[in-house]
């Protein structure tokens, strides 16, 4: 019967082929997976795995026995089949009949499985070719020889018809011409069929897309070597064979461990290496190799494994160029270099046309890609621009390195290195968080840092806080005026002198019966037109106000109304001063105030660490991430919206809305602790150093110069400007007069107090262990608390904002704890202060 190839997909999803139906031995068939080679001239490209295209290829030994031409005309006499029958329309031509043993015998295949004997069904195959040729032909053929069912589709739809009534195990399709259908999409297609699941679909493509990656790789500068999963050298390209001395016939087909090392890699560098890649991780890195003279050169390598089906490693890719920090390198490097180049004439042209297209564009594969007219000049940004090279996106880090890289081209190797070092700094995610210790190893300061800028150390089981789920929703029984003209006398008197930064709260509070945030908020909103921005009627923000009050916690010894209150106090304040004025809009401040007012609603009193080790709900819901500030905005704005009474915002324009809501959860999400340094530096380097810069230039050229106008035209430095404004409202007690500090340090500490005995209660870890009550020193907590958190931001916000009073009170504050701690007192006052 002849013994041309026949193709055969085990279930495994792996292909191979059958030289002839003489030998039924497994030992005398090839497998052939994830290789290539050709068959009929054409490569097999499979979509089995989701990685990339397998391709395989088979070489035919023989060609097809005469009997296959004949056997192909069948197809379409009348007695062949009833589908041969059908019109020619329907794209369905015909499936395999014959009548030979053999392959009756594989169609009636039985299984024994213990005492249970099952029919085993042939595979089915599904060619779908618009035209007939040799290619269909064949695999008809092949198939038939095989004792496969197979069907033929012409088109589209006729393919998917004939899949979704078959459940075919094999798809072939044409991909070699899009004229006649789209072989992606129609691939596409089937794959969203649920019976496609256990399908393997191959493609048909041209041999030339093949010759095309090869002829690239033959041409690429880089030294690039393919090997097998077990390091078996497949494949080398000509400047491999120049850089290293050796001819691929040489090569190709032994390990590398049969070729010769260089002693001057760290002994354990190839098994670094070696375990490293065999994890499927990119390596990278410099390597000494020897080259067939003997000599050793330096190189650097990135070696990328190439997975397979399965998520096997089937290939290790490795490219490398010359490290020239040697006379032998660089010598190398310029022999190389001037194949490429010819002459000097021509050497400085191409450099020319390389410097050209640098200026063009700034795409950093471009730029790695291009030969450089300096040796130092290639090797010097290789290293830094190979870590970068897979980035594609144009983030504002991306500019930042491209330009670093460009910076590096013209710089002694000295800065390159150094460069190179930024550029590993600049790859980590916390730029802006400091390592802690290295400032300061008093425990205060570590359990504050720790307590205050992490989100939990680790949950524990069966140990679930909840706190209140009863939300407030009710505002008609509290008693509140009606206008701000119906406050009383005596809280009235008090407000007159709310735009102090020496208001004292504290006295509001008592005077409220501890509902100073309607109160205060009724004056300040008034003060600063938000009724007439929101267009919302004064009996709305007061039934507002009202509302969001009702859901802080009044149990709470710090986080409650009058905590937010003060918040409020300070913001507006803030709003007041005029370079801050200037440089936010009427939105802008409409929405500072608001956040002001929510910023901590339904604050259970504990910190977001405790919540994510019990295992709150809200920690669950939040992930563990912001957890109490995502959920201050998220009720805030339930609460608001769900009783048109005090629904400020129901007649506000929709764009308005969002872009005011945008801004209140920003600066609300600022407040959390985590993110405090990555928003301080930011000010810093964006606010901060430009205004110092343009006042310096402004009084060299005796001009003055208004550096609000230009903070105003960009919209990321007004968003930085409100959370600063926020974050410093949010933890300005340190700056308030000494009496009220104190007060605020006692609160606080009591709350710490009281969570770390409900850890202790509850068996969870104590997030800060120095706030013990039995034996926490309060003036070190604070002296901690503003080294770390404090000095820096205020020094920031107060060269923006002009603060001199807040200066001088956290001077003496700080003053005051420290003479506190001096004395080896852990309280608020000295004891006979405390009798006084």
């Amino acid at each position: 019967m002849g013994c041309a190839p026949s193709i055969h997909v085990s279930q495994s999803g792996v292909i191979y082929c059958r030289d002839s139906d003489e030998s039924n031995s497994p030992h005398q068939t090839t497998t052939i997976s994830q290789g290539t080679a050709t068959l009929h001239g054409l490569f097999i490209k499979t979509d089995a795995a989701d990685s990339i295209p397998s391709v395989l290829a088979y070489q035919s030994r023989r060609q097809p026995p005469p009997s296959a031409g004949p056997r192909r005309k069948e197809r379409r006499e009348p007695g062949a089949s009833a589908r041969a029958r059908a019109p020619r329309c329907c794209g369905i031509e015909a499936e395999t009949q014959t009548s030979n043993a053999s392959v009756k015998q594989a169609l009636t295949t039985e299984v024994q499985i213990g005492p249970m004997r099952l029919t085993q069904d042939p595979i089915q195959v599904l060619l779908i070719f618009a035209k007939e040729d040799n290619q269909s032909d064949g695999f008809w053929w092949a198939c038939d020889r095989a004792g496969y069912r197979c069907n033929i589709a012409r088109t589209r739809e006729s393919a998917l018809e004939c899949f979704l009534d078959k459940h075919q195990e094999i798809i072939v399709i044409d991909h070699r011409n899009s004229r006649y259908f789209d072989a992606e999409d129609l691939c596409r297609s089937i794959r969203a069929t649920k019976p496609s699941e256990h399908t393997v679909i191959l493609a048909v493509v041209p041999h030339t897309a093949c010759n095309a990656v090869f002829t690239a790789l033959d041409h690429c500068q880089e030294a690039i070597e393919i090997t097998s999963e077990d390091h078996v050298i497949q494949y080398v390209n000509p400047a491999f064979e120049r850089m290293m001395g050796y001819h691929k016939g040489e090569l190709i087909g032994k390990e590398l461990t049969e070729l010769p090392k260089s002693d001057k890699n760290r002994a354990d560098l190839l098994d670094t290496i070696n375990t490293f890649i065999k994890k499927g991780n990119e390596w990278q890195g410099v390597y000494y190799a020897r080259r067939k003279s003997g000599d050793s050169i330096q190189q650097h390598v990135k070696i990328t494994p190439v997975t397979g089906q399965g998520g096997k490693i089937r290939h290790f890719v490795s490219l490398k160029r010359l490290h020239c920090t040697n006379e032998n390198n660089k010598q190398l490097y310029k022999s190389h270099r001037d194949e490429y180049t010819g002459d000097n004439s021509q050497s400085e042209s191409h450099s020319f046309r390389c410097k050209n297209r640098r200026k063009d564009s700034t795409d950093v594969k471009s730029i790695t890609s291009q030969s450089s007219d300096a040796p130092s000049l290639q090797t010097r940004r290789y290293s830094s621009m190979a870590r970068i090279h897979s980035m594609t996106i144009e983030a504002p880090i991306t500019k930042v390195i491209n330009i670093i890289n460009a910076a590096q081209e013209n710089s002694p190797i000295t800065v390159a290195e150094a460069l190179d070092r930024v550029l590993e700094i600049l790859r980590t995610t916390e730029l802006y968080s400091p390592q802690l210790g290295t400032k300061d190893e008093d425990p205060h300061t570590s359990d504050l840092v720790g307590g205050l800028m992490t989100d939990g150390l680790r949950r524990l089981s069966g140990n679930e806080y909840v706190f209140s789920k009863n939300v407030n929703l009710s505002h008609s029984h509290l008693s509140v005026p009606n206008t701000i003209n119906d406050v009383p006398p005596c809280i009235a008197q008090l407000l007159d002198n709310e735009e102090s930064w020496d208001f004292n709260i504290f006295e509001l509070e008592a005077v409220t019966n501890k509902r100073p945030l309607v109160y205060l908020g009724l004056k300040v909103f008034a003060r600063f037109g938000v009724s007439e921005f929101l267009n919302c009627s004064e009996a709305t923000l007061r039934a507002w106000l009202q509302l969001i009050e009702a859901n802080y916690h009044s149990s709470n010894s710090y986080h409650n109304s009058t905590h937010a209150a003060d918040v409020l106090h300070a913001t507006a304040f803030f709003l007041g001063k005029e370079q801050v004025k200037g440089s936010l809009d009427h939105l802008d401040e409409v929405a500072a105030l608001i956040a002001a007012t929510i910023h901590d609603v339904d604050h259970p009193g504990r910190t977001n660490s405790f919540l994510c080790n019990a295992g709150s709900e809200l920690a669950v819901l939040y992930n563990d991430t912001a957890v109490l500030e995502s959920h201050h905005t998220a009720l805030a704005f339930q609460l608001t919206t769900k009783d048109s009474k005090c629904n400020i915002f129901k007649n506000i324009d929709r764009n308005h809305y969002r872009t005011l809501r945008q801004a209140i959860i920003d600066m609300v999400l600022a407040t959390e602790m985590t993110k405090h340094f990555e928003h301080v530096n930011k000010f810093v380097n964006s606010i901060n150093k430009p205004m110092a810069s343009e006042e310096t230039s402004s009084h060299s050229e005796g001009s003055n110069c208004d550096c609000t106008v230009n903070i105003k035209n960009f919209p990321d430095n007004q968003t930085l400007i409100k959370r600063m404004m926020i974050k410093c409202a949010d933890v300005a007690n340190p700056c308030r007069p000494l009496e009220l500090c104190i007060e605020w340090a006692g609160r606080i500490s009591e709350e710490y107090f009281a969570q770390t005995d409900e850890e202790k209660r509850q068996g969870l870890p104590v997030v800060m262990p120095v706030f013990d009550r039995n034996t926490c020193s309060i003036p070190k907590s604070q002296i901690s608390f503003i080294d770390y958190f404090i000095t820096d931001m205020f020094d920031a916000w107060d060269a923006f904002a002009h603060l001199p009073v807040l200066m001088q009170h956290l001077a003496n504050n700080y003053k005051h704890w420290k003479t506190l701690d001096e004395l080896k007192c852990k309280s608020l006052r000295l004891p006979s202060e405390k009798n006084n």
